[in-house]
């Protein structure tokens, strides 16, 4: 490969992952908004039913599109004796199903629709009388983003297919587990945002980069 393709490479990965970032922001946003302090408070009050915990994790973090953002407020709950630990862990297992139920989204190949999705979003955002219209604007918009994201990525991905170094570095990942591990815990580390790791991921696996 070229230097300038390359350099064009690095840019749509890069650019496609900053897209990708911003709408998982927006749509977190817009939800926290439509939730308003509601989510605090439901938090606060929760009784010591294990499986209402669990729901209500789920929805939480569903709502913030973040697990790391529900364990942060539980732990300041603890920390004030607001929660005992057990209610805690029922709610960060909810998290973890919230986050797998989020990142489905993303497994969906709804990349084609993504211009829509903006396009309605924005629109939506522009209503002046009515805020909750505006915010759900918000979070088509920022799912359209993420799908938009994803595209570009994909679409910087396609050179790489007859590059073959880049297919052997992949392809070490599945002869040594261990490496995609610590590679993919390093990468989430970094960007702190594991549904990020996972949309890069589904698109190598999209393209045929990863078994």
């Amino acid at each position: 490969m070229s230097a300038r393709e390359i350099s064009l490479l690095s840019f749509g990965l890069i650019g496609g992952l900053a897209i990708f970032i911003y709408g998982m922001h927006l749509a977190a946003e817009g939800l926290q908004k439509i939730a308003g302090g509601r989510l605090r408070a439901i938090l606060g009050l929760l009784t010591k039913n294990r499986f209402l915990g669990v729901i209500i994790g789920l929805l939480a973090t569903i709502a913030t599109q973040s697990s790391s953002a529900t364990t942060v407020m539980l732990v300041s709950f603890a920390n004030a004796a607001l929660m005992e630990l057990r209610q805690t862990i029922a709610v960060i297992l909810g998290a973890d199903i919230g986050t797998t139920l989020t990142v489905q989204l993303i497994a969906f190949k709804i990349t084609d629709y993504a211009p829509l999705g903006i396009a309605l979003g924005f629109i939506m955002t522009l209503a002046k009388e009515c805020r909750r219209i505006r915010y759900a604007g918000q979070v088509i918009l920022g799912f359209g983003f993420i799908f938009l994201g994803m595209g570009v990525m994909s679409t910087a991905c396609h050179p790489l297919r007859t590059h073959p170094g880049f297919t052997q570095a992949l392809l070490s990942f599945e002869k040594s587990p261990l490496l995609g591990i610590l590679t993919a815990a390093a990468f989430t580390a970094v960007i702190q945002s594991s549904a990020a790791t996972l949309g890069l991921t589904f698109v190598l696996a999209g393209r045929g980069y990863l078994p």
